[in-house]
């Protein structure tokens, strides 16, 4: 729905933090690159459902009420989404929590103070998000990894112990809140224990919003924006616990060497792999086949859990690439520069949906409304495409993204 965006960490966890060069480490581009791709597998879905933006507090999270699983077109919207719903967003902020590290082993190096001057990383990223929600995209990640970023930076200023009781305590709250809130869904008038139809499905976003986002104009939707900028800006607020262990598990993984091409490094990956995947996916289908009322532990609970298999599963992909051939090559080639140009990808990515679902630009969620998941999907892939074909010629010519030399300049020492 992201580091130094998800994103700028991007460019923290591989990037230079005080204009010293440092060797990257190529894992981590092809993993943010398929991150930000994944975020987009979650976010179509809101841009061409009803009411959009709104849609998702309504209960919608896709083209329709609930996909119908007995059909292919129904089997295949309910695979895409499962597979991508909060897992990605994880991925993000777990190598978030990475070029956390990264900038703070880089600035101990220099012995120069921390936060220092990452404090103004943060807040320019948090002056990004605003922007970016306002003008482009409700369900910005940017502003709610800024404020999370600030706590976990003073946090590695802390002990060791401190920082494992924050990255446990920070789980078990989570894990916690979000078990009593499915728990309240199911046992409120409308659950699954009461009239068997599922509370969280909603009764939908209301006509004149549909209209909105169909017909209504650019103004207008940035002022519904701000005027419902309370209830909209409520993930990060409800997932703030998730989002500080997952910083901090990134930070954990980075000093443990899970980044490393070293044999060290490899057997993390797989151990990553195996209970991620393990634990990750029957808990991903237990929460989508129980329904709509489980929505919260499935993109809150089994899709952090999954999202360390992917990091992991990735991980062993590219281990075994050493010596790719030319469609491995060009697959690794195409992630690593939207890897390296990740925040600038993330805020168009976000522009073209816009521009591609509502009323403003060509408006094909009205317009194909009744045409099933399919063109969803296959706008994913058109914007995947220009993605990396852009991002690929972008840095034949240029060292980073565009949003991330300006991000450059503005902070520059």
């Amino acid at each position: 729905m992201g580091k130094t965006q998800a994103v700028a960490a991007a460019e923290g966890a591989a990037g230079d933090a005080g204009g010293v060069a440092r060797a990257r480490l190529p894992l981590l581009d092809v993993l943010r690159g398929v991150a930000i791709l994944g975020t987009l597998m979650s976010n179509v879905w809101i841009f061409a459902g009803p009411g959009a933006e709104w849609g998702v507090l309504s209960g919608n999270t896709g083209i329709s009420a609930g996909a119908d699983l007995t059909s292919l077109a129904g089997m295949a919207e309910t695979v895409f989404q499962s597979l991508a719903n909060g897992k990605f967003l994880s991925m993000l902020t777990i190598l978030f929590g990475v070029g956390l590290a990264i900038q703070f082993r880089s600035a101990a190096k220099r012995g120069q103070p921390w936060p220092g001057r990452y404090k103004w990383r943060a807040l320019f990223l948090f002056a990004e998000g605003t922007v970016h929600f306002v003008f482009v995209f409700a369900w910005d990640v940017l502003m709610g990894y800024a404020v999370v970023a600030l706590l976990v930076a003073w946090l590695l200023t802390r002990s060791a112990r401190a920082q494992r009781v924050t990255w446990i305590a920070m789980g078990g709250l989570h894990l916690a809140a979000m078990t009593l809130l499915t728990a309240a869904t199911l046992l409120a008038p409308g659950g699954k224990t009461g009239d068997g139809a599922g509370s969280g499905a909603g009764s939908g976003p209301d006509a004149s919003t549909v209209k909105l986002y169909a017909e209504g104009g650019y103004t207008e939707q940035i002022a519904f924006r701000l005027s419902h900028a309370l209830a909209l800006r409520m993930e990060p607020v409800l997932s703030f616990a998730l989002l500080v262990f997952l910083f901090l598990l990134g930070v954990r993984l980075f000093r443990a060497g899970a980044f490393q091409g070293d044999e060290a490094g490899r057997r993390i990956r797989r151990r990553l792999a195996g209970w991620g995947l393990g634990i990750g996916l029957p808990l991903t289908t237990l929460t989508v086949l129980g329904g709509s009322d489980f929505f919260l532990l499935e993109r809150y609970g089994a899709a952090p859990v999954l999202a360390i298999g992917y990091l992991g599963l990735i991980g062993m992909v590219m281990d075994r690439l050493r010596h790719p051939g030319p469609l491995a090559s060009a697959v690794t080639s195409a992630l690593t520069s939207v890897g390296r140009t990740a925040l600038s990808c993330y805020v168009l990515q976000n522009v073209l949906a816009m521009l591609a679902c509502y009323g403003i630009g060509l408006g094909l969620a009205s317009r194909w409304a009744d045409n099933g998941p399919w063109w969803v999907m296959g706008l994913w892939a058109a914007i995947c495409l220009v993605l990396v074909t852009g991002a690929s010629l972008w840095l034949r010519r240029f060292e980073h993204g565009p949003l991330e030399s300006v991000q450059k300049r503005l902070l520059r020492r």
